[in-house]
């Protein structure tokens, strides 16, 4: 009889009943049966299979959504980096980039007591000079004087340290921004006695098309000057053109944009001369003048052009020396440029006229004004200007020449007084490497003085600057 299943037995569905007529076949049969039993009864369900894939979307989904944000990313810093998405630095790189950077703030980092940004600079510069006769006992003569026999020799004087700071912080919406600088020039220049001197300082607020300045500065309407490691101490071509001296100042500057390569700078401010520059002894009377008088000045600077570009710039100054109680006018009106015609070539200089020009660093070239008597007093008309034409021929190597003139009116003058002085030379600079710079540079004098003749003096000097 076919043997049929009990009430507690389970089929599984859909298969057949197996029917056997031994009972060894019902067992070999059956046995199968119930070692499958327990792995049957653990397979998933269909509820459970499809709670699986859904839990593998999901994830799938979330995969691609952190695809979405990673490229996103990329592209973010690859816009910053002004880089495409397929040429920006990988990931490495970028780290080693962040880290040199962070050592190399470390190295050049100064701690200032108030936690403001401030860095070092300056040059190291050594010289080796060689004058012909007529130099006045001076390393680099501003002007010819007759008896002097040539001299030579080596000097550190001309090194120079510098002081870049700055401030995080906007201050009535500008950023603060300043500089300071020293030489070595003070002293007699002998061994044991050369002085530290200050050069220039300034502290000034910025805004986007603004300024305001105050400090110790070129005159604002002189700022330019020629290109020289030879004559450090004092600006280049002083006594020949170039209006240098260092004056207290305030000055307020705006800048008007004329499109995307073309503008206006506009500055005004006022000035504290140095009237000890104008003293005149004649015929036993010394005049008494005040060490220092205010004067107002203004240059109005056009720029047009990008890597061929120009500038000009008219300026002038306006201030009143005091002798004996008798009012001097000082009026000037000055004229600076700078071209770049083509990329090698630039072309830079200035021009002045007017009188009492002394107080404002004419050097030797002579007086502001003459008092033959202690009833009369004369300013003293003068005309001079530089230029300055420069050659770059590589990012190494770049030559100069340069030419400057101070002529003063004969008939405001007393005899012996300097008349004319006349420089020109030419120098060039070699980039020994990046930071180090050699220089030779030769030039020649020629003063005339009143009721004599012309001389000269020959100067030579070689150069060696470190920069940091």
């Amino acid at each position: 009889m076919p043997i049929k299943p009990s009430d507690g037995d389970v089929v599984p569905a859909g298969r057949r009943r197996v029917r056997c007529a031994g009972l060894g076949r019902k067992l070999l049969v059956a046995a199968p049966l119930v070692l499958l039993t327990p792995l049957l009864a653990e397979s998933p369900s269909t509820a459970e299979l499809r709670q699986i894939l859904e839990r593998l979307q999901r994830l799938e989904q979330a995969n691609q959504e952190l695809r979405e944000q990673v490229r996103g990313l990329r592209a973010e810093l690859a816009a910053r980096s002004g880089k495409t998405e397929t040429t920006a630095a990988p990931v490495e790189e970028r780290v080693a980039v962040l880290e040199s950077r962070v050592q190399e703030q470390s190295q050049t980092k100064v701690e200032a007591s108030q936690r403001l940004p401030i860095r070092l600079t300056g040059m190291v510069l050594f010289n080796a000079f060689l004058n012909s006769q007529n130099n006045n006992g001076a390393q680099y003569p501003t002007t010819a004087v007759a008896g002097h026999e040539r001299n030579g020799g080596g000097s550190l004087r001309q090194t120079s340290i510098g002081l870049d700071y700055g401030a995080s912080p906007a201050i009535w919406g500008g950023k603060l921004s300043g500089s300071l600088f020293m030489d070595f020039w003070g002293g007699s220049g002998q061994s044991l006695d050369q002085l530290v001197r200050l050069r220039t300082g300034i502290v000034a607020i910025d805004w986007s098309s603004r300024r305001i300045a105050a400090g110790l500065d070129k005159p604002i309407f002189s700022p330019r000057e020629p290109t020289s490691l030879a004559q450090v101490g004092v600006s280049p071509l002083t006594g020949a053109g170039n209006l240098w001296l260092w004056i207290p100042q305030v000055r307020f500057e705006q800048d008007l944009r004329m499109g995307d390569s073309s503008g206006l700078r506009a500055q005004i401010g006022v000035v504290q001369t140095r009237e000890n520059y104008t003293r005149t002894a004649t015929a036993g009377y010394t005049p008494d003048v005040p060490s220092a008088r205010p004067g107002l000045e203004g240059r109005f600077e056009f720029r047009h052009g990008g890597e061929r570009r120009i500038e000009v710039a008219p300026g002038f100054h306006f201030s009143t020396s005091h002798v004996a109680y008798v009012p001097v006018p000082s009026r000037l009106f000055s004229l600076d440029w700078f071209a770049r015609p083509v990329a090698p070539l630039e072309f830079s200089g200035a021009f002045f006229t007017g009188q009492n020009v002394a107080p404002l660093g004419a050097g030797g070239a002579g007086p502001g004004f003459t008092a033959p008597s202690a009833t009369e007093v004369r300013p003293v008309h003068s005309t001079g200007g530089w230029g300055q034409l420069t050659y770059r021929f590589s990012q190494r190597l770049s030559f100069n020449f340069f030419s400057g003139q101070h002529d003063n009116r004969d008939s405001d003058l007393q005899s012996g007084m300097v008349g004319k002085n006349l420089l020109y030379g030419a120098n060039f600079f070699y980039r020994l490497a990046p930071n180090v710079i050699l220089s030779f540079e030769s030039s020649q004098v020629r003063t005339r003085r009143t009721g004599a003749g012309s001389i000269l003096n020959n100067h030579y000097d070689l150069a060696l600057a470190y920069l940091f």
